[in-house]
């Protein structure tokens, strides 16, 4: 049987940043209440612990991701926004560059930045992606946020870092 090495939702330490885009404020504010509120019900002290950076919106995130992992501050990043389809293709642009932002900043930090940011049809599948019906992605992206740095430390304790 092949070993297994995964993470736990558990507080394995460190400090985490929760970035916010301002854009379509409604649906992420509601985001990002579920990504801290995931930390707080894993143990993590968010009055102490928690950073929250507001952008003006999900292209903006990708900056200062890059810029929040760099400093060497955080266990961990949670990307939170919300890009809504319109009648253009604006909407491609900024939820593709969004996506490709947060994973070149987790990839060349080796901080786990972990993309919440929705990208709906609509306004009220966004809605329901904040905390109605279909959950509140934020605090899934919280629960991945947790899960991933516990699985560094491990992979860490393993390789004997």
């Amino acid at each position: 049987m092949p070993r297994t090495l995964e993470g736990h939702l558990v507080d394995a330490g460190g400090r985490y940043a929760v970035i916010g885009a301002r854009f379509n404020a409604f649906v992420v504010e509601k985001l990002v209440e579920g990504a801290i509120d995931a930390l707080r019900r894993h143990g993590v002290d968010t009055d102490e612990r928690v950073d929250v950076v507001w952008v003006p919106g999900a292209w903006e995130i990708s900056l200062i991701a890059q810029k929040l992992a760099k400093s060497g501050r955080y266990a961990a990043i949670i990307a939170c926004g919300a890009v809504i389809r319109g009648s253009t293709a604006h909407f491609d642009f900024v939820a593709g560059e969004a996506a490709r932002g947060v994973a070149a900043a987790s990839a060349e930090t080796g901080v786990p930045v972990i993309f919440g940011v929705i990208t709906t049809d609509t306004i009220e599948q966004a809605i329901e992606r904040s905390g109605t019906k279909a959950g509140n992605k934020g605090y899934d992206a919280g629960l991945a946020a947790l899960e991933m740095v516990d699985l560094l430390r491990r992979l860490d304790a393993d390789q004997g870092a």
